[in-house]
């Protein structure tokens, strides 16, 4: 081989040496596959679909529901009628045992002395019952007081007047801190024990016909909440109902490009769960309006009793209780109505 003139014997060597080497072949490009090709999506990303799409629903609910308000309305008034009946039941009840719990017509028990019985002997059986923890407060009556007082409650001075000596006896009016049953026995069986006593005189019956009317009120209030409860869930289950057949087309387009049960289902229990909260919103309303009419004619008969008692409207609790319970309802019901009529809905 001849060398160049122009290049050194080291760099002829060098070329030589790579003109030796094997030249590395290039892999040629593998086509690539046509068709539908299976991919794996991550969880993450999978939790970023869903929390978007249930985002996406709640907003179109929300825009559905005003875009029609005075349908929505009626549906949430009537929600909110319902609910509020059994509610402002409620409320009453619980008025009606904040004014019984502060009356002074309290249990008491009425315990009658033997007429030999001394003062001091019924000082000192006084105080021991003063310091009971059963007991609230004792009131003492000598004889002489509960003859004035009989006469002017019996109008029958004139006659009394005459009598030689006075027959009624010393009374203690024992007022106990537990109004329950058992504990009224138990303390009345207590002062018949005692060497002092000559007769004890309980009166259960107002307080037994107090705890009937109490526990009547419960009742029917539960069960009127029951009846309405369902009447709100049939109300929702036809509304959607509605909803669903105004959207059979675009149902039958979902299920077609291959969408779930589960993705058809969701607008609708969003729009369940707006009429929900929107009639909770309403029922606290009207029994809150209702509470704020009758409290100055409440007022005004509390204070022609010389009493301080207020009515209490529903608070921020009412307002948890019935917007929860509401929309609960309202969510149920929208599961029924799409449960029912979803599946009839199928692509040919």
């Amino acid at each position: 081989m001849k060398q160049s003139p122009h290049r050194s014997p080291q760099a002829a060597h060098k070329a030589q040496r790579a003109s030796r080497k094997p030249q590395r072949q290039v892999p040629e490009a593998r086509p690539r596959p046509t068709g539908a090709v299976a991919a794996r999506t991550r969880l993450g990303d999978r939790w970023h679909s869903w929390l978007g799409h249930h985002r996406e629903m709640a907003v179109e609910a929300l825009r559905r529901f005003f875009s029609a308000p005075l349908a929505s309305g009626m549906t949430a008034l009537v929600i909110a009628i319902a609910l509020a009946l059994p509610a402002a039941l409620q409320l009453g009840l619980l008025n009606f045992q904040r004014a019984v719990a502060g009356w002074d017509g309290q249990p008491q028990i009425s315990v009658f002395l033997h007429k030999d019985a001394r003062d001091t002997a019924v000082q000192s059986f006084a105080g021991e019952l003063r310091a009971d923890p059963a007991v609230a407060e004792v009131t003492y009556i000598s004889p002489e007081e509960a003859l004035r007082e009989f006469q002017q409650a019996s109008g029958l001075g004139d006659a009394l007047t005459g009598l030689g000596a006075n027959p009624l006896p010393a009374v203690l009016l024992v007022r106990p801190r537990d109004t329950a049953s058992d504990r009224l026995e138990a303390l009345a069986g207590q002062l018949r024990d005692s060497a002092l006593t000559d007769a004890v005189v309980l009166d259960m019956a107002w307080v037994q016909r107090l705890a009937q009317l109490t526990e009547l009120g419960r009742r029917l209030s539960a069960g009127l909440a029951l009846l309405l409860a369902l009447g709100v869930l049939l109300v929702v289950v036809n509304t959607i109902r509605l909803h669903i057949e105004s959207r059979r087309e675009e149902i039958l387009v979902v299920k077609l490009v291959g969408g779930t049960d589960a993705f058809v289902r969701r607008p609708f229990l969003y729009s369940g769960l707006c009429y929900g909260v929107a009639g909770g919103l309403l029922a606290w309303l009207l029994v809150s309006g209702g509470a704020a009419l009758l409290s100055g004619p409440v007022s005004a008969l509390a204070s022609s009793y010389d009493s301080g008692y207020a009515l209490r409207g529903p608070g921020f609790s009412y307002l948890l209780a019935l917007t929860g319970g509401a929309a609960l309802l309202g969510l149920l019901g929208a599961w029924v109505a799409v449960a029912r009529h979803i599946k009839a809905i199928e692509p040919r």
